[in-house]
């Protein structure tokens, strides 16, 4: 009975996907005031300078760059793609993969424009806002794929879709509490991706606290597991990781905008042992 419940518990957190609209939802989170890059205290920008750093420290390296549940966002691996030759997007939802490669092929008609992101960027790397060309271009030339990925599976994504060693870095943001039923299934979810991880290769994780739920689009109300710090520590160390830095960000009042519940952030980076 228990393996079933896991099982029902899933398909109908797939099931909440069903109505879910990239548009509405790049509106209610990547545009002002939570992507206003002109505040410090700005939610976006604080997780572009979470990345940045993990990105430039100099110990995340190798050949293939994977993020885990996309969305229909880019954000999180604009300075990765400076940093690894091969850059994999991966989604479980067409709709999402289906924006994403609106972006790769640049026949307009995206959702959002990425330009301000790239430009904000490029400050960070110490170049100029006009270099944001040439990094789309870099992006653009290092994203090898954008494939289906399921982490509820025990393989998320198709046996061929990474080489044998496995991917070198792992990203993934806002993806693993807002698809589990309950925090065991986020726990055996950080296992599986774990699975496409070289030993020794780095997780950065970006992630809701506080939140239960979170809107795909009107009237789509996503259910989301409500972790707390302690929580995401314990689920790490479970599913074989070793923690190396923990970060929280705490939203102001005029970031709480309606369209979730979430009080707060989290950035991991970790190592997979």
């Amino acid at each position: 009975m228990e393996g079933k419940g896991k099982v029902n518990g899933v398909a109908a957190m797939a099931a909440c996907y069903q109505g879910f609209d990239p548009a509405a939802y790049l509106q209610y989170n990547y545009t002002p005031p939570r992507a206003d890059f002109e505040r410090k205290d700005s939610i976006v920008p604080w997780k572009l300078a979470c990345l940045h750093r993990a990105f430039t420290e100099g110990d995340v390296r190798g050949e293939l760059l994977v993020d885990i549940g996309s969305g229909p966002t880019l954000y999180q691996v604009l300075s990765g793609c400076e940093v690894f030759n091969k850059v994999l997007l991966t989604d479980f939802l067409e709709v999402n993969r289906q924006e994403l490669r609106g972006w790769l092929e640049d026949e307009g008609g995206c959702n959002l424009d990425w330009t301000p992101y790239l430009q904000h960027v490029c400050e960070l790397e110490g170049r100029r806002p006009s270099a944001w060309t040439e990094k789309a271009a870099k992006l653009r030339q290092v994203i090898t794929d954008i494939v289906p990925v399921d982490v509820h599976r025990p393989q998320p994504l198709a046996l061929d879709a990474l080489p044998s060693e496995g991917a070198d870095c792992l990203v993934s943001c806002f993806c693993l509490e807002s698809v589990s039923p309950d925090l065991a299934a986020f726990t055996r979810a950080l296992g599986h991706i774990g699975r496409l991880l070289r030993t020794g290769g780095h997780l950065l994780l970006i992630g809701a606290l506080g939140e239960s739920y979170y809107f795909g689009g009107p009237g789509v109300r996503i259910p989301v597991v409500p972790l707390n710090e302690a929580q995401v520590c314990a689920s790490l160390k479970e599913s074989g990781y070793t923690l190396i830095r923990l970060e929280v960000y705490t939203l102001p009042q005029d970031m709480r905008v309606g369209v979730d519940d979430v009080s707060g952030v989290f950035f991991v980076k970790a190592i997979k042992e």
